[in-house]
């Protein structure tokens, strides 16, 4: 018998987290997606702290109107300038077990065209 999603998922994310360390020069942009919002944030690991965050459910981004796609745009945008803000231009990108395709892809392309290079 097969694993289950969640479990594929969690040995998925494992294996990205081998290779994915963030430092803070170049922290690990780690992404949760929920099923109604998405999360974003930049971590040191060396520390084990959180350098910038944004998610969907921010004062500024739950007022904005459109898809789960485009409001996963938003967020990659605004992670991306936040860290632009405080002097971090490259980081390792962690999608946390997700495929890199939908809402996870758009976060990325979002923060790219926001400066960050990964």
């Amino acid at each position: 018998m097969g694993l289950s999603k969640t479990e594929r998922r969690e040995r998925i994310r494992k294996r990205i987290r081998k290779v994915s360390f963030g430092t803070a020069e170049r922290p690990r942009l780690s992404v949760f997606r929920s099923n109604k919002d998405i999360y974003a944030q930049l971590i040191d690991d060396n520390k084990g702290i959180t350098l910038v965050a944004a998610s969907s459910r921010d004062k500024e981004l739950s007022k904005a109107k459109g898809t789960k796609i485009e409001i996963a745009r938003l967020v990659g945008k605004a992670v991306a300038e936040k860290a632009v803000k405080s002097g971090i231009e490259a980081v390792a990108f962690d999608r946390g077990g997700n495929l890199y395709h939908g809402r996870v892809k758009s976060l990325a392309e979002g923060a790219r065209e926001a400066g960050l290079k990964f």
